[in-house]
């Protein structure tokens, strides 16, 4: 009896350290080290990058500001007198955080009705197809990293109506988007796994 508890612990401490659905990886701040403990990344933005042409620090920086790589993210609920809950701030989800409306374009477009806003790949292939949507409707380069983050914040018409011009906050978020990419650039050139 005494070898079957202890065959179950064996295989409860095991199960135990794998992924947790929805969990991020554990260090954020290394592209290499997200791509060590999450390998089915590499194929998801490797993917992006060759249909999208987007490349994959900058799709790693922006899910890092969406969700922190975190699967099933979602946006606060919003609540009445401070208890009662009213619903969620948006219907963003996901790694991406794509909006219900916008999602549903990108299934009948491009990611078919199984595309799932909490699958890595679909989320990568979402974010380039729109990133390559806002640089024929705005001519926003997809390299130019401030600007697309802008525009898929704000949407692309909020974008060229330039409704973050007001938003401070929200230019200090796209130059730290920028900032997180340059980094994860110059970490991924040096891992071996990041083969894009």
């Amino acid at each position: 009896m005494s070898r079957l508890i202890l065959a179950l612990c064996v295989v409860m401490i095991v199960a135990s350290c794998g992924e947790r659905r929805g969990s991020a990886p554990s260090n954020l701040d290394n592209a290499c080290a997200i791509l060590t403990e999450r390998p089915n990344y590499v194929r998801a933005f490797r993917n992006a990058k060759r249909n999208w042409g987007v490349e994959p620090h900058i799709l790693m920086a922006m899910i890092y500001q969406e969700s922190r790589f975190i699967s099933n993210n979602r946006t606060p609920h919003q609540f009445v007198l401070g208890v009662i809950p009213v619903g969620r701030q948006s219907s963003a989800f996901g790694y991406s955080q794509a909006l219900d409306g916008t999602w549903e374009e990108y299934q009948r477009d491009e990611g078919g009705r199984g595309a799932r806003r909490d699958d890595m790949d679909d989320s990568a292939d979402f974010m380039g197809w729109y990133m390559t949507g806002t640089t024929e409707r705005t001519g926003v380069a997809l390299d130019d990293i401030r600007n697309q983050y802008l525009a898929y914040h704000e949407g692309r018409t909020g974008y060229l109506r330039g409704t973050y011009r007001s938003k401070s906050w929200l230019l200090r978020i796209a130059d730290d988007v920028t900032a997180r990419a340059a980094t994860y650039q110059g970490q991924l050139a040096n891992c071996r796994r990041a083969r894009f």
